[in-house]
């Protein structure tokens, strides 16, 4: 029986939390637990406005749940691994994914007290903003995509201060580590999981974050990742342009093969209803610029990816520009691969946000993670619901 208590006019959404209540709960041993669990996950669902303890605990109690459900999620030492593997586990099943998802998610945030909170620079907005900044790692299909895993990245600012660390309760083992190592700890993390492996999409622009894409080839993870225009590669293929002049920015090698373009078919999920597309796609065989001081032997062509290139409109510059280990997949599905990270966009901007992802206020890192799991696991009740 699930621990979920229901109205009778049951909404799609809480139809799908009825479904998911006894699988996530699984793990808190006691009863009270799994009660408080439901019932939080019900005010994610039903609360309006903000997703604070107070507006959820209005729809489950009043005040009388309040301090009750603050504990659950603060202080009460029950662990979210295991339950985010069984969201993983469940959404994989309902969903059928094509990709893992690496988002990077910045949540501003007014004050310093919130875990994490530090000065970041956001790329899409070009400016340094006051917030958090996390990746989630989303299982994501054409149609549908849900978080399964978090990961907060926290600067030395709060590794450092032992007092600061204390308060926030951040724990002792934890260590620093940079954007790359965080981005990549949260796939390897679910790829410890048992699931089957997908490849893994990502936004390397930002140079911070391109490290990851060496652990990934290390490691032998399939990934797909979207990189800037100038970024500086080396043509591998001796029959193409710009072999042996070593190296060159991507956009400078994927112009000098605009005859090798092909026309692509796409599912646009940003569109209001998800409309076909159509782009250009072209790929090549290209290494990463070696340093100066490395001989090419020692590289013993490890280094070798595809270097993908889209273009919207045939007159202009590439729209966009990917970077792949999966040399043998054809250029369309790499394509279709990579319009993923629009539908995750849109279903964290349509779902993931009114359920609460961004809106954790307390102070302890326990908390965000509790908290950013219960909803996630609302996220995929309200989403696989709809799709009923």
């Amino acid at each position: 029986m699930s621990t979920a208590v229901l109205r009778p006019e049951t909404s799609p959404a809480e139809a799908g939390l009825a479904e998911l209540t006894d699988l996530l709960f699984a793990s808190l041993r006691r009863r009270d637990q799994r009660d408080k669990g439901a019932k939080y996950l019900r005010g994610l669902l039903t609360a309006k406005g903000r997703k604070s303890i107070r507006n959820i605990a209005s729809v489950t109690g009043g005040s009388a749940a309040e301090q009750s459900l603050h504990h659950f999620v603060s202080c009460s030492p029950w662990e979210w691994a295991p339950m985010r593997r069984a969201l993983a586990e469940y959404v994989h099943k309902a969903v059928e994914p094509q990709a893992w998802v690496v988002q990077s998610v910045q949540i501003p945030k007014v004050g310093e007290h919130s875990v994490g909170v530090g000065r970041h620079f956001v790329p899409h907005l070009g400016q340094t903003v006051n917030g958090q900044q996390a990746f989630g790692l989303w299982l994501a299909g054409q149609r549908v995509s849900a978080p399964v895993n978090w990961r907060m990245y926290l600067p030395g600012s709060w590794l450092d201060d032992s007092d600061r660390r204390r308060r926030a309760e951040i724990p002792e083992e934890l260590p620093e580590e940079t954007l790359a190592a965080c981005a990549a700890a949260v796939v390897l993390e679910v790829a410890g999981w048992g699931l089957p492996v997908r490849p893994v999409v990502l936004d390397a622009r930002s140079p911070q974050v391109r490290g990851a894409l060496d652990t990934f080839a290390a490691l032998g993870v399939p990934f797909l990742a979207r990189i800037d225009p100038g970024d500086r590669l080396t043509v591998a293929d001796p029959a193409l342009p710009g072999y042996g002049a070593g190296a060159l920015p991507a956009q400078h090698i994927m112009r000098s093969v605009s005859g090798l373009r092909r026309p692509v078919r796409w599912l646009d999920p940003s569109a209001p209803t998800p409309a076909a597309r159509t782009s250009l796609a072209a790929a090549m065989r290209v290494e990463p610029a070696r340093e100066p001081s490395r001989p090419a032997a020692a590289e013993g062509g490890r280094g070798r990816m595809l270097l993908l290139g889209e273009w919207r409109d045939p007159r202009r510059p590439p729209a966009e520009l990917w970077l792949t280990g999966m040399g043998a997949a054809p250029p369309g599905a790499l394509l279709r691969l990579g319009k993923l990270v629009r539908r995750v966009a849109r279903d964290y901007r349509d779902v993931g946000e009114p359920s609460g992802l961004s809106e954790f206020a307390g102070r302890s890192f326990h908390g965000w993670h509790r908290h950013v799991t219960l909803a996630s696991a609302a996220h995929a009740a309200a989403l696989l619901g709809e799709r009923r």
